[in-house]
C-alpha cells in the first residue's frame, strides 16, 4: 500500500486529503497570530540550546503556504519523488515541527541526506525509513506511534527521528553535535562530512523557502583540502642518477615514447 502511494499520484494525492484535508497550517491560522509564532519559536530553541547564529534566520516559519509549496515543488524535482507524495512529506515535516517547537527545514534537510526521501529505504545497519532511525535501539519512541513495526511508517518514522534529533542537540548544545550524534559519530574526530552535507541542504531549502531560484540537480561538493608537500633542503636533495645514452643510438633507431608512458611520468 505505501508503495503504491508513494509511487501514484493520484492515490497519492487521495491519501494526502484524507490525512491533511488542509496540508497547509497557514489555511487555518489567521494572519495576524503568525508574528507571534517566530518568536516563540526562538525562545524554545533557545530553551534547547539550538546554536542557529551560523544557519541564518529560517524563512520556514510555520503557517506560510507559498514557502511549502517552494519546498515541495523543488524537494520533488531533486529527489524524483511524485509531487502529491512529497506534498505528505513536507506536510507531515512541518506538522511534526510545529508540535515539537524544530525547524522544518532542518528535518527536511536531514530526511533528504539520510534517504533521499525514500520512505523504504533501510541500511546494512538496520537503520530504516526517511530519517533512518534504528528501532531496536529506539523502541521506546516507537511506542507512542505503533511499535518498532511502524519504522517504514512515514509519519511514524519522521516524528521519532525529530524526537532523537531534538534530544540530541539539546544534549550537545549544537545542531552540528546534534548531527554528528546523530549519524552515530559521537565519539569520533569526524563525522565524514554528514553534518557538512545536512547543514548544504538545510541552506539550500531556506534559499527555496524564500523563493529563490535554485536548482534542483544542485549537489554539494566539498572543497577538497590543499595537498601540503614538503620540500626538502637543497642539501640533503637527491639528484637523478643522469644516464648515458650509447653512441650508437639514433634518432632513427630510439625507443618509441609512447602516450601510457608519459602518463606515468
Amino acid at each position: 500500500m505505501m508503495a503504491l502511494i508513494y509511487s501514484n499520484d493520484s492515490v497519492a494525492k487521495r491519501v494526502s486529503e484524507m490525512l491533511h484535508p488542509q496540508p497547509v497550517v497557514a489555511a487555518v491560522v489567521p494572519p495576524a497570530p503568525v508574528a507571534t509564532v517566530v518568536p516563540a519559536m526562538q525562545a524554545t530553541a533557545n530553551a534547547v540550546a539550538i546554536e542557529t547564529t551560523h544557519l541564518g534566520t529560517s524563512t520556514a516559519t510555520l503557517g506560510n503556504s507559498k514557502q511549502q509549496q517552494y519546498v515541495t515543488k523543488w524537494l520533488s524535482k531533486r529527489y524524483r519523488v511524485a509531487s502529491d507524495a512529497a506534498n505528505m512529506l513536507v506536510s507531515t515535516a512541518y506538522l511534526t515541527a510545529h508540535d515539537l517547537k524544530l525547524d522544518p527545514l532542518l528535518i527536511l534537510a536531514v530526511m533528504a541526506i539520510e534517504s533521499g526521501l525514500n520512505p523504504f529505504a533501510e541500511s546494512a545497519m538496520g537503520a530504516k525509513g526517511l530519517m533512518q532511525v534504528m528501532a531496536k535501539v529506539h523502541h521506546d519512541k516507537f511506542e507512542k506511534v505503533g511499535g518498532q513495526q511502524a519504522a517504514l511508517n512515514p509519519v511514524a518514522n519522521i516524528r521519532v527521528g525529530a524526537l532523537i534529533l531534538k534530544d540530541y542537540v539539546k544534549r550537545t548544545g549544537s545542531v552540528e553535535g546534534g548531527l554528528k550524534t546523530y549519524v552515530g559519530a559521537a565519539d569520533m574526530d569526524s563525522d565524514q562530512g554528514y553534518g557538512a552535507k545536512v547543514l548544504n541542504e538545510y541552506r539550500l531549502l531556506n534559499q527555496v523557502a524564500k523563493g529563490q531560484n535554485v536548482p534542483a540537480m544542485k549537489r554539494y561538493t566539498p572543497t577538497p583540502a590543499p595537498i601540503v608537500v614538503s620540500k626538502q633542503p637543497e642539501t640533503e636533495s637527491v639528484k637523478p642518477e643522469v644516464k648515458s645514452v650509447p653512441e650508437a643510438t639514433t634518432v632513427a633507431n630510439a625507443p618509441v615514447v609512447t602516450a601510457d608512458a608519459l602518463a606515468g611520468l
